[in-house]
């Protein structure tokens, strides 16, 4: 009878740390309807700042960059109040196999049809609609774009200021590429993969700096 029930308690602490690795992704909702102006809200350091990335598949995973084409922080009395991220989907790096032929094959397979279809969309972009502060982070809402698609999504993040710099910082988020009709290698929109699928969730994270 011990052995039974000592036997259950493992299975059910197997799969409790299961359920706690899972992936989780951020919700999706309708895009909210916001006007910022990104000329005036140009103060962010494209050359400091960075989208970072990963991609998953049952064989392995890969890494990298996304930089910034412009964008801007609005920060009143010390709390951000509105923000625009312009990604330049045309600087998509592989950072894990550098060096190699392989990393360019995985870049222009990204930027192709295929996935992201720079040629068609050489932008992403994230405007911020709305900021909530709660237990020392920020709950940061606003509208993800990726190809012809535009969801709300929140994110946690915080900001910090040194030297006249801000520095917005995401924690690391899920969004699920299907959402936003990258297809390829995707169970959702392909049948039969078995397992040549490509997970649809990328983890993703940003670190965003004004200019000094």
């Amino acid at each position: 009878m011990k052995k039974i029930i000592l036997s259950l308690v493992v299975v059910a602490s197997v799969l409790t740390a299961c359920k706690q690795n899972k992936k989780e992704k951020v919700d999706v909702k309708e895009a909210v309807k916001v006007v910022v102006n990104v000329d005036e809200l140009n103060n962010v350091d494209a050359t400091s700042s960075v989208l970072t990335w990963i991609g998953t598949k049952p064989t392995g995973a890969h890494n990298g960059t996304v930089a910034l084409k412009s964008g801007g922080l609005l920060v009143e009395n010390g709390k951000l109040t509105q923000g625009v991220f312009v990604i330049d989907m045309s600087t998509i790096t592989n950072v894990d196999m550098a060096g190699a032929d392989g990393a360019g094959k995985i870049e222009g397979h990204l930027k192709s049809a295929d996935f992201f279809d720079v040629a068609a969309y050489p932008t992403a972009k994230f405007v911020i609609t709305s900021v909530v502060e709660a237990e020392g982070k920020l709950a940061v809402t606003g509208n993800l774009q990726i190809k012809d698609v535009t969801k709300s999504i929140t994110i946690p993040a915080m900001i910090s200021e040194e030297g006249g710099v801000t520095t917005f910082k995401s924690d690391v988020f899920n969004v699920d590429r299907a959402d936003f009709n990258v297809k390829y290698g995707s169970k959702r929109w392909i049948e039969g993969l078995k397992d040549k699928f490509i997970n649809d969730l990328m983890e993703m994270s940003f670190e965003v700096k004004t200019k000094a």
